[in-house]
């Protein structure tokens, strides 16, 4: 899990300067890993798609 500190100030959006800004995942709040399109980051995203939860995505095979 993310700080909690940290992902009260990102939902907040209130930054002194807009380069301050930055990507969480929405699901647990983690920085790094982030995944624009889902809105996610790496680990959760790899979670909801082996579950089967996120519409188009499949497990790639070759």
């Amino acid at each position: 899990m993310a700080k909690t500190c940290l992902v009260v100030k990102q939902r907040r959006g209130q930054f002194k300067f807009k380069v301050r800004r930055y990507n969480r995942c929405q699901r647990c709040g983690r920085a790094r890993g982030f995944l624009k399109r889902f809105a996610l980051c790496r680990i959760c995203l790899r979670e909801l798609a082996n579950r089967g939860l996120l519409p188009g995505v499949t497990k790639a095979s070759w």
